[in-house]
């Protein structure tokens, strides 16, 4: 049985041939005058008139006088017709090629072949060939999709995936419309893109472990940021009343089907809003992105049958943890809290954080809900970045999506008063100082600028665990490129001896 090494070389003696007529392999130009895709729908209009279209060869028949390739590009796959008495001399120089040089190509070839719209005897719209061109040998050929069922293996070489894989490649046409939907309706409704850093001095926003890197020029430590929220903010404090950014985040955290530690999120600040006008406004924009992304707004996720467009409920935190649990998380003890997590054999890392351990319980709820709702009226202790709530002091003006049993994001009136924040990041300096990994860094250049003055501002946050969730897949499947341990293949080892992979 022949091995991806035997059809490499046999590949690489086509290419000695090609390079021996004096055929460039690998121009830099090429020449398009139609999509594959438009071709048929516009048969009555291309009829006899001549077209250049390119893509990935995917398929070749070779019949003697005549010969048939299934050619394909992102908008979709078109048959050649090639024939000797009409493809006349080929110019090596211009990296053509003969009809009898057909042989030297393979499946996963990009060409260009220019010629008139025909059909065929069989009645097949088809390009008939009278220039052919090379444009790049593969030396690899690409599996078909029964060939590809290995999920690490999908991942490491994606680009193989895509190919194989029709609806993967569709995935990621959607993945950028769900980003582009998040832009229009932010765009629409006035909100200005800023773009902040990845890297910062102190690092906060969220409760995550952050990565650490170094930069040299100025010999300090920098972390990777795990949100956008406080140079957003610090803009807000400077002038900006609507503002967003979309890009990277980072938490050195593992990896589940809802978490990476690198992903893509959007966050926006709106001020003179409060965490109503925002409940009601990232309402609408749900409904918005799905009908852009998706074209509907009904979804089945697993066992749950989610309608966005239906009324969406608001459930109390407090009350849904007494309801489950009989406790009441304002007036319970820790003892309390490690009982109830016993009782329902759930595991929280840090036991001794009464914090933690209540929110291992609300997850616990929350894996059965349906949704869509609103969680609202959450503890002060859990939220230390959110206004509280002036009728009930210890919770925060804080709302958070659950569809499917799954949190969507998350916001709040952002807390503006300077002496309160500190007291705040000074809890949750403690909790890091005493051990805690992902409690929030006190960030006293933040603090100056609510001293400075911040307007009443509500802030929303989601990631593109919307788009997972809404595509039905696995937050490493809805990635283009997930991080995995190095390796590198035997195959591609035997194939470079003399190279160092470790």
């Amino acid at each position: 049985m022949a091995t991806l090494k035997d059809y490499r070389d046999e590949r690489l003696k086509k290419l000695e041939e090609i390079k021996k007529l004096g055929i460039d392999p690998y121009p830099a130009h090429a020449k398009r005058t139609h999509l594959l895709g438009d071709i048929t729908p516009k048969f009555e209009e291309l009829s006899g008139n001549e077209v250049s279209v390119v893509g990935r060869v995917t398929g070749i028949r070779s019949f003697g006088k005549i010969a048939f390739i299934v050619l394909k590009d992102h908008s979709g796959q078109l048959q050649l017709f090639l024939t000797e008495t009409n493809m006349p001399a080929a110019d090596h120089s211009k990296s053509q090629l003969n009809f009898s040089e057909i042989g030297l190509l393979n499946s996963g070839d990009f060409i260009q072949a220019t010629g008139p719209v025909i059909k065929t005897q069989t009645g097949e719209i088809s390009v008939q060939v009278s220039e052919l061109r090379l444009l790049a040998k593969s030396l690899r050929p690409l599996p078909g999709r029964d060939g590809l069922t290995n999920k690490e293996e999908r991942f490491r070489r994606r680009y193989v995936d895509l190919n194989a894989n029709q609806e993967v490649y569709e995935r990621f046409i959607r993945r950028s419309k769900f980003w582009e939907a998040n832009r229009e309706y932010l765009n629409k409704h006035g909100f200005v893109e800023v773009n902040i850093p990845v890297l910062e001095h102190t690092t906060g926003g969220a409760d995550a472990k952050p990565f650490k890197t170094h930069m040299d020029v100025l010999d300090q430590d920098f972390y990777l940021r795990i949100s956008h929220e406080l140079p957003l903010k610090k803009l807000i404090g400077g002038g900006y009343e609507k503002v967003y950014d979309i890009g990277p985040r980072f938490r050195n955290e593992h990896y589940t089907d809802e978490h990476l530690p690198e992903h893509v999120a959007m966050e926006w600040y709106w001020a003179y809003a409060d965490w109503r006008d925002g409940m009601a406004f990232m309402e609408d924009m749900f409904k918005y992105i799905a009908l852009k992304t998706f074209g509907k707004m009904q979804f089945e996720i697993g066992d749950f049958k989610v309608d966005l467009d239906k009324q969406w409920q608001k459930l109390d935190y407090a009350e849904a943890i007494e309801s489950k649990y009989g406790i009441d998380p304002y007036n319970c003890s820790l003892e309390d809290v490690k009982k109830a997590l016993a009782d329902n054999k759930l595991v929280v890392e840090k036991t001794d954080n009464k914090a933690r351990g209540i929110d291992k319980l609300w997850k616990n709820i929350r894996k059965d809900l349906e949704g869509p709702t609103w969680l609202i009226n959450t503890p002060l202790f859990i939220s230390p970045l959110a206004k509280k709530n002036p009728e009930r002091p210890e919770t925060v003006e804080r709302f958070q999506p659950v569809i499917a049993g799954t949190e969507l994001g998350n916001g709040y009136s952002e807390l503006n008063d300077p002496l309160d924040q500190l007291a705040r990041f000074r809890e949750q300096q403690a909790m890091r100082d005493a051990g805690d990994e992902e409690a929030q860094m006190l960030d006293i250049d933040y603090v100056e600028m609510l001293e400075y003055g911040m307007p009443p501002t509500c802030g929303w946050g989601h990631s593109e665990r919307v788009f997972w969730l809404l595509e039905g897949v696995t937050a490493r499947e809805g990635v283009p490129f997930p991080q995995l341990r190095y390796d590198v293949d035997d195959v591609t080892r035997g194939i470079y001896p003399d190279l160092k992979f470790e």
